[in-house]
């Protein structure tokens, strides 16, 4: 492995032999790093924090510090990262809490821009996009290929469904719809229709599109409310597995959702 002879290890720590670890690093007690990992200078990864393979890793990133909760009391808890994730300048993530299930998750493949912060309980899928500053309260779930604008801040136990795309300087107070965009401040956060542009880009079939923008129409412009609209879709047979999934998550949602 490469170590910079500035990098602090501490020894209790399982590196993979692969690894690079740059100058001022600092690596904390039985903390776990698989193959092919890449730190850059000044990152932390604080105690207990597992890393899967082929993560990277910019400077003064601060990964799986203590949780910020006034109920923490320095109990073991742990941040799981998984594979191929880049997390840029400044990112911070905390581990989980007792109350929380004790554990924090990462999936694969995302990109967390610069000053990116996910906070305690999080757990966020794969090919995740947070861009610069977003930020995650405790107890937020992010599904699969959301996008989390710039500056967005999504309040604690919120979820974001798959395929979301968050729009910058969005105040998320109830949970963001799958395959929609929202965009908006507090109490005024509103959504703007199917992320078709994204969905595309990620090689959902045009058909799927189609039908979730005839289930749009019903769910949040036919002027019905929730269940009746909730009703008149289910009346109907959908091929797409998006609008099953769109149904679910709305009628599982505990905070309410943003429409």
């Amino acid at each position: 492995m490469s170590i910079h002879p500035t990098a602090i290890v501490d020894p209790t720590a399982e590196i993979a032999a692969d690894v690079v670890i740059g100058p001022y690093s600092v690596i904390g007690p039985e903390v776990r790093i698989a193959s092919g990992t890449v730190l850059g200078s000044h990152v932390h990864v604080h105690r207990w924090t597992i890393i899967g393979e082929q993560n990277r890793f910019a400077g003064y990133a601060s990964i799986g510090g203590d949780p910020q909760d006034l109920k923490y009391r320095g109990e073991k808890t742990a941040l799981h990262i998984g594979n191929r994730n880049d997390f840029r300048e400044f990112v911070t993530l905390n581990r989980g809490t007792a109350g929380g299930g004790g554990v924090s998750t990462i999936g694969d493949d995302n990109l967390f821009m610069a000053y990116a912060h996910v906070a305690h309980d999080c757990h966020v899928g794969s090919r995740v996009i947070m861009e610069n500053a977003a930020t995650l309260a405790g107890h937020v779930t992010v599904a699969d290929h959301a996008t989390v604008g710039a500056f967005t801040a999504v309040h604690q136990f919120c979820r974001v469904g798959p395929h979301a795309f968050i729009g910058g300087f969005s105040v998320i107070t109830r949970d963001a719809l799958p395959y929609i965009k929202t965009v908006g401040d507090r109490n005024q956060a509103k959504i703007y229709g199917i992320n078709t542009i994204g969905l595309e880009r990620r090689g959902v079939p045009p058909a799927s599109i189609e039908e979730l923008k005839q289930v749009y129409r019903i769910l949040f412009r036919s002027g019905l409310n929730t269940g009746d609209a909730l009703r008149r879709v289910k009346e109907r047979t959908w091929s797409s597995p998006e609008v099953a999934t769109l149904i679910d998550f709305i009628e599982t949602s505990e905070r309410g959702f943003i429409r």
